[in-house]
């Protein structure tokens, strides 16, 4: 058997479509269950930014979970494939009339990425504090909690709803089928097969 960690939400409903696709059967979670067993898999469903975390400890062979939580969450895991769906973006942002005054000794950046906001930031030598949040991200350089926020969007229409803009991108993001190291070396065939099945069923579907 080979246990998946889905984050829940539309990421997870589109990749229980793409196992249906392969397998020619459906899988649906029943009621509010959080576990689901069939055709030699075990699902569970978590919070997105937890599924780096069951895959790594190996409460789950395999994951699928955007790059940008791969990328905060910064553990040892292997990326076996794009599966291009759940595109988004990591962007810097501030309000539309109040651009981040960079010569500031130290720019105040809310987020609930520190460590993405951290690295990209030091990439470009500019001193920050980070203020961590948990929602409601945009609200902050608002209300002159932030000088700037780094925040995922999707069409940005969020942001401009709240008098925000984006000011630059720092990386694309899609879900990634991701596997733990101990795991795919007991079920290398396994997990290969499936790499190999999810990609041709990709290919397929870029064709149509």
């Amino acid at each position: 058997m080979i246990t998946v960690a889905l984050p829940k939400g539309r990421i997870a409903d589109e990749t229980l479509g793409l196992f249906s696709k392969i397998f020619k059967q459906d899988f649906v979670f029943k009621d509010r269950k959080l576990i689901l067993e069939h055709m030699g898999f075990r699902f569970l469903l978590v919070r997105n930014q937890d599924v780096p975390t069951y895959v790594y400890h190996q409460a789950a062979d395999i994951g699928v979970v955007g790059r940008d939580v791969l990328e905060e969450k910064e553990l040892d895991l292997i990326a076996l494939l794009n599966l291009g769906i759940g595109k988004c973006k990591v962007v810097v942002g501030s309000a539309c009339n109040k651009a981040i005054d960079y010569r500031k000794p130290r720019v105040k950046i809310a987020t609930k990425m520190p460590n993405i906001t951290m690295k990209h930031f030091s990439k470009k030598a500019i001193a920050i504090d980070v203020i961590k949040l948990y929602g409601s991200i945009e609200l902050a350089p608002l209300v002159d909690l932030s000088d700037g926020i780094v925040d995922i969007v999707e069409t940005g229409t969020t942001m401009k709803q709240n008098n925000l803009k984006i000011d630059e991108v720092i990386m694309e993001s899609s879900a990634y089928l991701i596997a733990n190291k101990n795991s795919f070396y007991s079920k290398k065939h396994a997990i290969l097969d499936l790499q190999s099945q999810f990609q041709s069923l990709l290919e397929t579907m870029g064709q149509q």
